[in-house]
């Protein structure tokens, strides 16, 4: 079904956060967040509830249907003199979410220590990313999918100086979007789709010719949630 816009995702009485400068982001990243493995990345009973009924309902579904599938992605802040977020376009052969807008990362290998070492792996394997230039400071909440993912990001400081190689039979392109506009409530829309005969939002926030949405705008919206509001 095609996806609507809602509304702006602004709560009443919550103030954008714009005047939160990026040292003040990272401060409080470093504070709220550590490499503790929350138990809901690989336990389908743990659930933490989204707020919507009727993705919490499909969420629920999914869990009782589905094998739960541990996934991790990297957030990557680049430290410009305006901070960004690195991003990356999905090739469009894929078979999964060809041609969506994501985070480097994937599913956890049974090689993989930790699930850090899974995003910073895919991070390479991806778009060249090395971890000499990765600073990483903790893990955000597991982020569930329809499709059984229980997606672990890892927030990272990423020094600038570095050069990417894509890897094309993953991605089609790279692109940095300012942190600003990601963590300012403005930008975050509701849109809704159908899902066994309920209704569901999700967050998108469109930038330029870009459409993030979904999973990335989800947990996007969560990092403004757990570090912007205070």
């Amino acid at each position: 079904m095609t996806k609507t816009v809602l509304m702006d995702a602004v709560p009443p009485g919550i103030a954008t956060p714009a005047d939160i400068t990026s040292g003040e982001f990272f401060r409080r990243a470093h504070e709220r967040l550590n490499f503790s493995v929350p138990p809901g990345l690989t336990d389908a009973a743990v659930l933490a509830p989204t707020g919507d009924f009727g993705t919490d309902a499909m969420l629920q579904i999914i869990a009782k249907e589905r094998p739960v599938r541990p996934a991790a992605v990297l957030v990557p802040i680049v430290e410009r003199d305006v901070p960004t977020v690195l991003l990356t376009k999905r090739a469009e052969h894929l078979h999964e979410h060809a041609g969506q807008v994501s985070f480097p990362g994937g599913k956890i290998d049974p090689g993989d220590a930790t699930p850090l070492d899974a995003a910073l792996r895919e991070a390479d394997e991806e778009i060249g990313l090395k971890r000499d230039f990765i600073e990483s400071i903790g893990y955000l909440d597991v982020y569930a999918t329809g499709f059984g993912f229980r997606i672990l990001p890892t927030l990272a400081r990423i020094r600038p100086g570095f050069d990417l190689k894509i890897n094309a039979n993953e991605v089609d392109d790279v692109f940095e979007v300012p942190l600003a506009f990601l963590m300012d409530p403005v930008n975050h829309k509701l849109g809704s789709k159908e899902f066994r005969g309920m209704q569901r939002s999700f967050y998108e926030m469109p930038f330029e010719q870009h459409y993030i949405w979904g999973a990335t705008a989800g947990m996007l919206r969560a990092m403004y949630e757990r570090i912007c509001l205070s």
